[in-house]
């Protein structure tokens, strides 16, 4: 989603909220809109499981996985890239 940003030219925040990051971009991107619930899910994971204390279980992993490959490839093809 940043590499989206940088096509348009606009500042990156550094921000791991994912929701942020799709506002900056739905004026030019509105397909974003459809990811809202699944960028939600994520963003949860962007900090917390990193340090000790909070984790995720194997279904919330999964599911993160499948959130982000869906996002990720919907950036790709926004942006040329081979999937």
């Amino acid at each position: 989603m940043k590499a989206l940003l940088e096509e348009l030219g606009a500042t990156i925040p550094k921000t791991h909220n994912l929701i942020v990051l799709a506002q900056l971009l739905v004026a030019n991107y509105p397909d974003l809109r459809s990811f809202r619930r699944g960028l939600d899910f994520l963003t949860r994971f962007a900090v917390a499981t990193r340090y000790p204390g909070d984790w995720a279980s194997k279904r919330q992993a999964a599911a993160a996985m499948r959130w982000a490959t869906r996002v990720r490839g919907s950036c790709r093809t926004v942006l040329g890239l081979l999937p």
